[in-house]
């Protein structure tokens, strides 16, 4: 049997207050627990460290070799675990963050920009990629991920979730019309997005589904860019809504079948499940949850 580190501890704790007392109050343990965890110590290292009374502890000849090697190492160990605790506690300090390119220039940009705004001794890295990068190889604290995530190893936090929906100019509609059902798309100009091969949709009143395998005369791997082909009137194409909000409320874009609706997408808040969560990252991931329930 192996001696603990938390043993170990105990056994420098008591040689340095010289009785069983003085440590058992500063480790805020029973004396009859240091006692029997020294026992244990003695034990596993098949030697007896102590001679002790009621009123000292003496250390035997072993003992002091184990205490020479073990005291500096302790030492060490409790000085790293302090400074990383008071560190886990400062709202300073560096954080690596991974999300998606298109909505952090979109409805996320305003977010970033306020957080390091608010906390300028937080040095924030973002990484920025359409192409999910792995938050354990690349030692991020978070990522903000769409769709489904099936990584049991990683933390999960629901954010909300992103509609896609039909989308083109007034333009385009007034040149080649208003599709009646999705089965007219294959008569229309269509921009696809690489990572969509087919359009999933949904009726929104009757619950009807229907699958569209879309030839596009332009397939893009950027969300973004997918948007400038429709604003430039050459098609019809299946985007996020946070994509195209500016753009309908603003009326460059209309809505194509109103009443269908594309695949609906969970955003995501992931974090390692076995890493220290400091005061930092808890307030990035507040900041980051409170944001888009206002604005998505």
């Amino acid at each position: 049997m192996k001696p603990s580190i938390d043993d170990i501890a105990l056994f420098i704790q008591v040689v340095k207050h010289g009785n069983l007392a003085g440590a058992a109050r500063q480790l805020s343990l029973p004396a009859a627990t240091v006692t029997r965890r020294l026992q244990k110590l003695e034990h596993a290292t098949g030697a007896k460290l102590l001679h002790r009374s009621a009123r000292q502890c003496v250390l035997t000849q072993d003992g002091e070799v184990y205490y020479q090697t073990y005291a500096g190492l302790v030492g060490q160990f409790e000085s790293a675990w302090q400074l990383l605790s008071e560190e886990s506690q400062q709202l300073s300090g560096k954080l690596k963050v991974l999300a998606p390119v298109n909505i952090s220039h979109s409805i996320l940009r305003p977010m970033w920009v306020s957080f390091t705004r608010q906390y300028p001794d937080i040095e924030l890295e973002l990484l920025l990629s359409n192409h999910p990068m792995d938050i354990i190889e690349t030692q991020a604290d978070l990522a903000v991920r769409i769709g489904k995530q099936n990584d049991s190893s990683l933390y999960q936090r629901r954010l909300g979730q992103i509609d896609t929906l039909l989308v083109a100019t007034p333009g385009y509609i007034e040149r080649f019309g208003m599709p009646q059902h999705p089965g007219e798309l294959v008569e229309h100009d269509l921009i696809g997005l690489t990572m969509r091969p087919k359009w999933l949709l949904h009726n929104e009143s009757t619950g009807q589904t229907f699958t569209v395998y879309p030839r596009c005369r332009a397939q893009i791997n950027d969300p973004v860019l997918v948007k400038h082909f429709v604003c430039d009137s050459q098609g019809i194409a299946l985007a996020p809504w946070l994509e195209v909000k500016a753009e309908l409320e603003a009326g460059h874009l209309v809505r194509v079948l109103p009443q269908w609706g594309g695949e609906v997408r969970e955003l995501l808040m992931l974090w390692p499940g076995g890493k220290l969560m400091t005061k930092r990252l808890k307030c990035l991931s507040e900041h980051i949850y409170q944001y888009v329930q206002q604005h998505l």
